[in-house]
């Protein structure tokens, strides 16, 4: 794969010139947090950073999103019909998403993009995103990405991934999308950094000092671990349903449909869920299956750690940042739920060879 210096003397120029053919999109610090933004004419992205507040999630999958609009005023010709809300798919570049955000995108796509629906606004808003990622050589305390199929210096759903090498960025390109991307900002100082990316990319997993264990979650036996009701009562004790955990969580994607009317004026619009609100899975008989908070708690814990791994078989549906486990208002953690499941499945595993 080409590796491409940046000097970081010519990086604001470089933005300049990306400025002409994408809208960049880069992490801003407010008051306290980092988040993703729009990048204004002469602004840049701010690299110094763990991890910002809220994922990079919402750069292709906006937490509301107008899909249509009508009227209500019998006068208009339009009266009653749905029009689609024009949006604007124009390249756009996040610089400087974490690896662990990259790879949610990923896993993300497997529920907008399938065989049998492609939903059209998230894959059109991913189709026309570029994704030039940050290696993270500080990880946070509650990092945990190299036990959760991830890592630092992952590569999965980058198309390019930057290392801050001194006075210069390291660029590899790893995609078409890379190479048009690099083309455009004039970078063109290629060089042999192979050795950067590989000594960087051990130093920083030797930092990661948290962990999950996963290797027996496959063959934990649903319905034993879904009815272990002693288990999901001491876990959702103190969960408050606020939603924090799916909010800030860059591979939760549930969302709702509703109608917003003004006057005669209406909009169709999709907005971010939870599972964790008690109206999620109300029924319009107005029965709801997970009427309890134990229920809510356990559908999460269970989509994201078994339903998933039994359903793809390709790890976890966590990427490790870790947010959830900071923002928890009653420090529910993941990285205990996890190991709680995994030592269910360790028992299974032990009655079927015994």
């Amino acid at each position: 794969m080409k590796i491409v210096a940046i000097d970081k003397k010519d990086w604001e120029k470089s933005l300049d010139r990306l400025r002409q053919s994408y809208g960049l999109i880069g992490p801003v610090k407010d008051d306290r947090y980092h988040y993703f933004r729009k990048l204004s004419e002469g602004q840049t992205p701010d690299f110094d950073f763990f991890n910002t507040r809220t994922s990079a999630k919402e750069i292709v999958y906006p937490q509301s999103e107008d899909m249509f609009e009508y009227t209500l005023d019998p006068t208009k010709e339009d009266y009653h019909l749905l029009k689609e809300v024009e949006k604007d798919y124009s390249p756009k570049a996040v610089l400087g998403i974490r690896p662990c955000d990259a790879k949610a995108v990923a896993l993300v796509k497997l529920n907008f993009d399938t065989e049998e629906y492609k939903d059209p606004y998230w894959l059109r808003s991913w189709e026309a995103t570029t994704f030039v990622g940050l290696a993270c050589d500080a990880p946070c305390s509650t990092c945990f990405c190299t036990t959760a199929g991830c890592g630092p210096y992952h590569e999965e759903g980058l198309d390019v991934l930057l290392a801050d090498d001194g006075d210069r960025y390291l660029a590899k390109v790893l995609t078409e999308k890379g190479k048009k991307f690099i083309k455009a900002a004039g970078w063109t100082e290629e060089v042999d950094a192979a050795e950067r990316f590989e000594s960087g990319k051990a130093a920083a997993e030797d930092k990661i000092v948290s962990k999950v264990s996963t290797e027996n979650l496959a063959a934990a036996d649903t319905l034993a671990l879904h009815g272990n009701e002693q288990m999901w009562e001491d876990i959702s004790f103190s969960c408050i349903n606020c939603g924090t955990c799916t909010f800030v969580c860059p591979t939760c994607w549930c969302f709702d449909i509703q109608d917003e009317v003004h006057g005669k004026q209406g909009k169709r619009m999709r907005n971010w869920d939870s599972c964790m609100f008690p109206i999620f899975t109300v029924h319009t008989t107005g029965h709801n299956p997970r009427g309890t908070k134990l229920q809510r708690v356990r559908q999460r814990f269970m989509h994201k750690l078994k339903y998933f791994v039994d359903k793809y078989d390709s790890g976890i549906m966590c990427v490790g940042c870790g947010r959830c486990v900071q923002q928890c208002p009653v420090n529910i953690d993941i990285r205990r739920v996890c190991d709680l499941m995994n030592g269910y499945g360790a028992k299974d595993a032990c009655a079927v060879e015994g």
